[in-house]
């Protein structure tokens, strides 16, 4: 088995002065990636990590970033990253469930008790840089769950090794020694996973302070990127671009343009095909837990529209609200998943229970169905389901639909308290910087052209910040329970 650590340091052998990442105006050979990695991996003991230790990274995509991350599995330490943009009650509440054994990037506050180290205390040299300990046991953390208000930490129980992520790179058709652009946030896991791999197979990864539309086609003409990672939120920006802006970009070099991290709107999905063709896009279902995942390319999709793929990992099933199954093909159930029957689950929580039942089934909260050649099709979770007068709506379908409008940059749709149907749509909604002005009564007519009438939004709220991050994250709960309370 190899280790994480040993093969990127073996690439710095290889090649000691290729590039190995890029940020911004910031890039750093491989030599210069585990130069630093192996510092801070000295330090990280010094300080008391150990194998099996937890390190939480608090900071933003970055050389540094890449380079703690190295540098805790360079010790058989864990990584624990954790968003630099969250509120300090939030970072409090993740370092404290994590209880890791050193803390970088964030402010000594939010790890109260805790060893917490800055950049400054990181780039101090240190005698001797220790020999690179056996693969991390687990080797991430992931955070979870902030959408309930109450985090969850999702521990890996796989060994970082070479070996343990090679079938994952060979699914999501990861190149080898050539460049990838990542411009996702890496405190969320498949950024995380995908600069793993890109770096474990010699790549190039280039990576985004903050995602900018404009600036991502920019990078893959510059630097020839062959693999890019997408979630709808940035699609829609940059299929929001003028066309010629997006025309006159030469992405000739791409291969694969890969997605997932929510449900992707038919439309969107099939502009994307149509202009850099169907053999280029993939598309992954599957949650951080990874019990069980789905693929499906452009291809497939064509011939199975709005499917996120057939199952390429593990097992799954569709059942009805008391747990039994497997419902017929067609029919709308909640989505089980296991690795398999006597496969050990491979992962824990922290701070949450599984959904488990019998023979190792669990339940991320998905519903969906399958058709009869066995491609898995999306609805909403149940805790997001709107039942308006005994009709259920679900709010990925409606938000498509105003996505759709070319004033939207992004909405979320909730569900309000209404006394006489029990609960009604609420569309929050983000405009884009084009400056059209669009009346709340334009917004509802469009949708009403392509939705049943129940499903149209009784009222429209505009709101000035994002209402997904970068990841195409939501935070549906606590957008509803800040508004019922307000009402």
């Amino acid at each position: 088995m190899t280790t994480l650590a040993e093969q990127i340091a073996a690439h710095a052998a290889a090649t000691p002065d290729g590039l190995a990442l890029s940020c911004g105006d910031e890039s750093l050979t491989w030599r210069e990636l585990v130069e630093g990695a192996a510092r801070m991996g000295a330090h990280f003991a010094k300080a008391g990590a150990r194998p099996g230790s937890l390190v939480t990274i608090g900071l933003p995509n970055s050389g540094a970033f890449a380079q703690a991350m190295l540098g805790a599995w360079w010790i058989g330490a864990a990584v624990s990253p954790v968003s630099h943009k969250l509120a300090p009650p939030e970072r409090r509440a993740i370092v404290a469930l994590a209880d890791p054994a050193v803390v970088v990037g964030l402010a000594p506050e939010d790890a109260p008790g805790r060893t917490v180290l800055g950049l400054a205390d990181l780039s101090a040299k240190i005698a001797t840089a220790p020999p690179v300990a056996a693969p991390p046991l687990p080797w991430k953390v992931m955070t979870s769950g902030g959408s309930t208000g109450r985090p969850k930490l999702i521990v890996a129980e796989q060994a970082g090794t070479v070996e343990a992520l090679a079938p994952l790179g060979e699914l999501l058709r990861i190149p080898s020694h050539s460049t990838m652009l990542v411009p996702g946030p890496l405190s969320h896991n498949a950024p995380l996973a995908a600069l793993t791999v890109g770096l474990v197979r010699g790549n190039h990864v280039i990576l985004m302070p903050r995602f900018d539309a404009s600036e991502c086609l920019r990078l893959v003409e510059r630097h020839s990127a062959r693999w890019l990672y997408q979630v709808p939120t940035m699609m829609l920006r940059i299929w929001r671009l003028p066309e010629p802006e997006r025309a006159a970009r030469d992405l000739s070099s791409l291969e694969v343009v890969f997605h997932m991290a929510s449900a992707c709107p038919p439309w969107l999905k099939r502009a994307w095909i149509d202009w850099l063709g169907a053999d280029k896009i993939l598309e992954l279902y599957g949650g951080t837990e990874l019990q069980a995942m789905t693929v499906v390319t452009g291809g497939e999709w064509l011939a199975h529209p709005g499917s996120v793929g057939r199952v390429m990992l593990g097992e799954m099933q569709i059942r009805d609200a008391n747990g039994v199954g497997p419902l017929a093909p067609g029919e709308v159930g909640e989505i089980w998943m296991r690795r398999g029957a006597d496969d050990p689950v491979p992962y824990r929580y922290i701070g949450a229970t599984a959904r488990r039942a019998a023979d190792n089934w669990e339940s991320l909260g998905d519903n969906g169905h399958f058709d009869p050649d066995g491609y898995l099709y999306l609805a909403d979770r149940s805790t997001a389901m709107i039942l308006v007068g005994g009709s259920n709506v679900y709010p990925a379908e409606v938000e498509a639909a105003l996505d759709e409008h070319p004033a939207v940059r992004s909405s979320c749709v909730i569900g309000l308290p209404d006394e006489d149907l029990g609960s009604v749509p609420h569309a929050l909604v983000e405009l884009g910087e084009s400056g059209e002005e669009v009346a709340d009564a334009d917004l509802i007519a469009w949708v009403r052209a392509r939705l049943a009438p129940y499903k149209v939004p009784r009222s429209v709220e505009r709101v000035d910040q994002p209402l997904r991050d970068d990841a195409g994250k939501v935070r549906r709960t606590q957008l509803r329970a800040e508004r019922v309370k307000a009402g």
